[in-house]
């Protein structure tokens, strides 16, 4: 990922890129606060008790002109004389006068009953109350009802009496939850018939205390909202997907094949892509009931490939604490020190989606309970609108940036542009979770609409539409700054800085930070392995020996041996340039006493070399002189 936009972006065109995301999100909330309805109305119906004393399936208008018997009490006289299989509870949807519209997408029903409190019909504990539900629908006022759906469904009945339970008290209404009773995916209609039967026998709907009345609340999304939802998912879904194939395009524009975190980048630009396809559209001329589960399985999509994005895009920067305790038992002029030692996560691991099995795993397993959670609910409500799941009691860089003075400049600006987009999609990251968060406190909080002057503004609306457009905007500044740069393009067309590719493990670098002790020199060398760790050591014995490493022909044989046997890769002769540059400027700031230096070094020749503290943890193996005598070169 080196080479990316974010990196080669000036600092101004940064912010002129950030004021344009913001003018967008803020855009994106006055919409909401200021064009948008308030996302949901919820209607209160009181049900009409009917009386059905044939007790057949048909349908029981509660108002016009085939409207059923009623009683308006079941202490009035008639209600004496009838049996308690014999009241249909009735409720038309809407009300008089009004009309359901496609536009609302969905409808929500809950119950409300009124339990009177009596000494001898008392709420027993834990107590189901059974109900015998229909729900029919036409769409014209003089035209029969269809029966759509019909269900007898059990559901938990929780009540609370706040005062003594005395005779005094009789007459007093229990306090019960509203019991969640009928979820619609479509709303193609316009007019409902629900029926409420509550069946009664000897193990049935016994326990339930004197119920007075019920109520039925219904919850339906606004059609005006709709409309701006919709309008929104018409603008970001253009944007989002040629967004995404504009960033994959510049990748397939490199010589080398796409790394792991840009594969994931562009997933994360399809699943945004795949939420925002405004098929609600389609929805308004079809009886799609399932548009509420394939929400659920939008949402679900994107926010496991954001989870996994996080979680690679973490991994891909990860820097690895190792430590490791060098001592003077060799070398004199070595003080002994508990170095730290930080490296990018190991070449030989990154770049690999099965390194990452494990936190991955945990996503995919999160997100199938979840989906399997989803279908039992929503995925039931496709043939039955009354049934309910919930009927069942059951079921580190400070470190690394204070080193940054102390590397060579090209390391230096590389972890300066790691470090740097890291905390940048972080800080982000934490933003917008943040965002989300308080737009989802003032939407409890708040009644539901602000005023300021002579404007009203909607703020569950604006909740709703600013952290849709939010979501949106984060995911198209990641395609786009972390898209490939054009601007260090070599004349092979790949890009100079390929840190995110994955490289052999014998070419892994280490780097140190927050010694004490050791000298410069020996921080610069550092730990590398591979083919530049002989070059390394012999630079370190030769350096301390002549203060330089000559790369002329002949003045320095060790010099030449090392060159021609083991740089064979003309990057690695570069890095090992720069090396030598390093080495002689630290050389001449430390002084060191060359001759003090070479007894040293020669008493340490030998059988020992493999002991050498730059290839401590190395195994015998690995190292280049366990069959050498590098001091004999001297």
């Amino acid at each position: 990922m080196a080479g990316a936009i974010i990196e080669n972006m000036s600092t101004k065109k940064l912010i002129i890129f950030g004021f344009f995301i913001l003018l967008f999100q803020v855009l994106s909330i006055m919409v909401g606060a200021f064009i948008a309805p308030t996302p949901t109305s919820a209607i209160h119906y009181l049900a009409t008790k009917c009386i059905d004393r044939h007790r057949t399936r048909s349908s029981q208008m509660p108002w016009g002109t085939n409207r059923c018997q009623q009683i308006h009490s079941f202490d009035a006289p008639l209600a004496k004389l009838l049996d308690a299989n014999d009241i249909v509870f009735a409720v038309h949807i809407p009300l008089p006068d009004r009309e359901m519209s496609p536009w609302f997408q969905y409808m929500l029903a809950f119950l409300q009953v009124d339990i009177a409190f009596k000494m001898i019909n008392q709420i027993e504990d834990d107590v189901v109350i059974t109900i015998d539900a229909g729900l029919a629908y036409r769409d014209h006022l003089k035209s029969k009802w269809t029966t759509k759906f019909h269900s007898v469904e059990q559901r938990p009945l929780r009540c609370t009496f706040e005062v003594p339970k005395t005779y005094e008290n009789e007459g007093r209404f229990y306090q019960c939850d509203p019991i969640p009773f009928m979820e619609l995916g479509s709303v193609a209609h316009k007019y409902f018939l629900i029926n409420l039967r509550l069946p009664v026998n000897d193990t049935i709907n016994v326990g339930i205390g004197d119920i007075k009345d019920i109520h039925v609340v219904g919850i339906h999304q606004n059609g005006g909202f709709t409309k701006v939802w919709i309008s929104m998912r018409t603008v970001f879904s253009p944007w989002t997907f040629v967004a995404t194939v504009w960033y994959w395009h510049r990748i397939s524009l490199m010589a080398r094949p796409p790394v792991l975190l840009e594969k994931v980048i562009f997933a994360l630009g399809i699943s945004m892509t795949f939420l925002n396809v405004p098929v609600e559209w389609l929805s308004l001329g079809f009886e799609w009931t399932w548009m509420l589960l394939f929400e659920d399985v939008r949402q679900g999509v994107f926010y496991s490939t954001l989870f996994c994005f996080w979680i690679i895009f973490c991994g891909e920067h990860l820097m690895v604490c190792k430590c490791q305790l060098f001592s003077n038992v060799h070398l004199k002029y070595f003080h002994s020190t508990y170095t730290i030692l930080y490296t990018l996560q190991d070449q030989s691991q990154r770049n690999q989606f099965s390194t990452y099995w494990w936190q991955v795993g945990l996503v995919v397993f999160g997100s199938s309970i979840l989906l399997i959670f989803d279908l039992s609910e929503r995925g039931v409500h496709l043939t039955n609108p009354f049934y309910s799941v919930w009927a069942s009691e059951v079921g580190n860089m400070g470190g690394k940036i204070k080193q940054l003075p102390t590397m060579p400049r090209a390391r230096r600006l590389r972890y300066t542009g790691i470090i740097f987009r890291f905390k940048f999609l972080m800080l982000v990251t934490l933003a917008c979770a943040a965002m989300t968060v308080i737009f989802f406190i003032l939407n409890q909080v708040s009644d539901g609409h602000w005023r300021w002057g002579d404007y009203t503004l909607q703020v569950h609306s604006a909740f709703f539409t600013g952290v849709y457009s939010m979501w949106n905007l984060y995911v198209f500044s990641i395609i786009f700054l972390y898209a490939p740069s054009h601007k260090n393009r070599n004349k092979s067309g790949d890009f100079q800085q390929t840190d995110m590719l994955k490289t052999p493990a014998s070419q892994e670098t280490w780097l140190s930070c927050g010694e004490q002790g050791p000298t410069e020199t020996y921080r610069m060398a550092g730990k590398i392995k591979g083919p530049t760790s002989e070059f390394f050591f012999i630079a370190r014995l030769c350096g301390k020996r002549n203060s330089v490493v000559s790369e002329r022909p002949g003045k320095h044989s060790c010099s030449r041996t090392a060159m021609s046997s083991k740089m064979q890769s003309s990057s690695s002769i570069a890095l090992a340039r720069r090396t030598v540059q390093q080495l002689r400027i630290e050389a001449s700031i430390e002084r060191i006493k060359v001759s003090k230096a070479s007894s040293d070094l020669m008493r340490y020749c030998g059988e020992h070399a493999k002991y050498d503290p730059l290839l401590m943890g190395v195994p015998a193996s690995e190292n280049p002189f366990k069959d050498k005598k590098p001091c004999t070169v001297l």
